[in-house]
């Protein structure tokens, strides 16, 4: 099992109902077959550190990380949240004793970010990104 941990804060200017709109469709994306567990909320963290939401899911393998990766509701989720986004940052731990299942994670963002270019560059656009 690992967890896939996002902390983040909307751009200013983006209206509550568009964070309603992009947290919905994050949801949809961590509500997918491929996850095992998930939260989407608010960022409980010191305010002082920028964030304001969270999202956290637990996928039980690379084969679910794999099926997570391709979901359409993954793509779709994204293309609506990223656009939004000042600040994020990742974290990710394991109970998995593999100690090359790091690499083989980040392989695969590899894989997915060379076969959606457009997915890529709305990663790269946001101003404070550390993944």
């Amino acid at each position: 099992m690992f967890i896939n941990l996002l902390r983040f804060r909307f751009k200013d200017g983006v209206t509550e109902a568009e964070k309603a709109q992009a947290l919905a469709a994050i949801t949809r994306t961590s509500k997918t077959d491929a996850v095992s567990f998930s939260v989407v909320g608010r960022d409980l963290g010191d305010p002082a550190e920028g964030y304001t939401h969270a999202y956290c899911v637990g996928i039980a393998d690379l084969a679910a990380l794999r099926k997570y990766f391709d979901a359409p509701e993954h793509r779709a989720g994204d293309l609506l949240f990223l656009p939004l986004i000042a600040r994020l940052r990742r974290m990710a731990l394991t109970d998995d004793a593999d100690p090359a299942l790091g690499e083989k994670i980040q392989a695969m963002h590899r894989e997915k970010m060379a076969s959606d270019p457009e997915w890529a560059a709305l990663l790269a656009a946001i101003p404070d990104i550390g993944l």
